[in-house]
């Protein structure tokens, strides 16, 4: 169970408990609220989040509306675990380039899997454009073009990430699957530049680029990419939204994940190797 869940059914527990202490049944409250009985027991079982609203009326029904303020935080708290696309792009696409870029500046160690495609630090500005570009055709707001300022001023902001590669006093250590090279989320030519701007990074000394061949064998399926920094945070990017992880033994289990997935990567020569082979298909 995610720490999302856990502590929407924490909130949900606590609902309850407001509930039972007002000597209300679920049918009671769902009459005083003027909501369906369904939705009192899917908020208490934890599968639905209230809104502010649910949790001003749930608290004027069982008579504590004090408590309406620490009901509010705590749906603050778990709404931080849990950010939807459509709410984390609200302010545009620079914003939240510049948003991870406060993260990344108070962060020793930087880890970052990739199954899919190649890391934000590591892209060049063509390909980046391609990834800002991308919408989501079952989503029409993210289907929605971005505009040309847009883009260039996320990729300009990405670029401005980057120079963090280079400053030599915090560590990066990224690992992708081959498969990352051979998707086609750009054009031949967008590629071939990516390839060579990965091989000139797996020279620099601050940072560590891994890649698993299609033939090394996998202790886990690769099932979707992740960031950790140091041991105090795992960002985990969904195809809707994106899950902020601070529980510790979930953190735990995301370093596990990693470390398996970096011993079966290759480095240096042997992942320049593979990429200069691949270049040389193009």
């Amino acid at each position: 169970m995610s720490s999302f869940q856990r502590a929407r059914e924490s909130l949900g527990n606590r609902l309850r408990e407001l509930r039972l202490d007002a000597h209300l049944s679920g049918r009671d409250l769902a009459k005083l609220t003027n909501w369906v009985p369904s939705k009192i027991s899917k908020i208490e079982a934890g599968r639905q989040t209230p809104s502010d609203t649910d949790l001003e009326l749930w608290a004027r029904a069982c008579n504590r509306e004090a408590l309406t303020a620490e009901l509010v935080a705590s749906l603050r708290s778990l709404e931080q675990q849990y950010v939807e696309h459509r709410r984390m792009f609200r302010n545009g696409l620079p914003a939240r380039q510049r948003s991870i870029a406060d993260i990344e500046a108070k962060t020793k160690l930087t880890r970052n899997f990739e199954p899919c495609f190649v890391p934000g630090l590591l892209q060049t500005a063509e390909y980046a454009r391609y990834r800002f570009a991308e919408g989501d055709p079952g989503d029409n707001d993210r289907a929605a073009p971005k505009s040309d300022t847009e883009v260039e001023e996320a990729i300009a902001a990405r670029m401005a990430r980057q120079q963090i590669l280079h400053r030599g006093d915090q560590q990066f250590h990224f690992v992708i699957t081959e498969a990352v090279l051979h998707y086609r989320l750009c054009p031949p030519d967008v590629m071939a530049g990516q390839l060579g701007h990965l091989i000139a990074l797996t020279t620099l000394p601050t940072i560590r680029v891994g890649i698993i061949p299609f033939t090394t064998p996998l202790p886990a399926a690769p099932i979707h990419g992740f960031h950790l920094y140091d041991n105090t945070l795992a960002l985990v990017e969904l195809f809707t939204a994106v899950l902020n992880i601070t529980q510790p033994d979930e953190l735990a289990a995301y370093t596990r994940a990693f470390t398996h997935l970096s011993n079966a990567a290759t480095y240096g020569p042997k992942a320049r190797s593979l990429l200069t082979t691949l270049l040389e298909q193009r």
